[in-house]
């Protein structure tokens, strides 16, 4: 005969995750995601950005943040002091940055032929519009990380 959890002892799915975030254990994780999260993002921002001939020296602000978020993501999983100090600040910068994006996105597409009058064609063959808030995903979790509680 094998021994079971009682039923209401058993942690499945979203519970498992809550459990997780109230033990502190999610802080860590969402640490190690915003490390991976920012050289995933950094390097597709790179291809993205050389197509375009890095046209604006601003296009090379995500590609440097890339690096800084992995780092900071990485010392937040190693280090608690690191995680409350260092990853917030990366994080936020990270946010700004995305947020930039979108307003120089915005102003690409209206510098296309037409302008925001030719919308369709521009988003399509312009700037992707909304592809900067995917930065600014990463510093979200950076910061949500950094705001968590922490296992002891």
């Amino acid at each position: 005969m094998s021994r079971r959890r009682p039923a209401e002892t058993a942690v499945h799915g979203i519970d498992r995750l809550v459990r997780n975030v109230e033990t502190g254990r999610f802080e860590r994780s969402l640490s190690g995601l915003t490390a991976a999260g920012a050289v995933v993002t950094a390097a597709e921002i790179y291809f993205e950005h050389d197509k375009a001939s890095f046209g604006n020296k601003w296009m090379w602000a995500p590609i440097v943040l890339g690096p800084v978020g992995a780092a900071a993501g990485v010392a937040g999983v190693l280090n608690r002091r690191l995680a409350k100090t260092v990853l917030p600040l990366a994080s936020a910068t990270i946010i700004a940055n995305g947020l930039q994006g979108v307003w120089l996105h915005a102003r690409g597409v209206g510098q296309k032929p037409g302008g925001w009058r030719n919308l369709r064609y521009n988003l399509e063959m312009g700037p992707p519009l909304l592809a900067p808030l995917l930065v600014t995903l990463v510093g979200g979790m950076g910061v949500l990380a950094a705001v968590l509680r922490r296992e002891k």
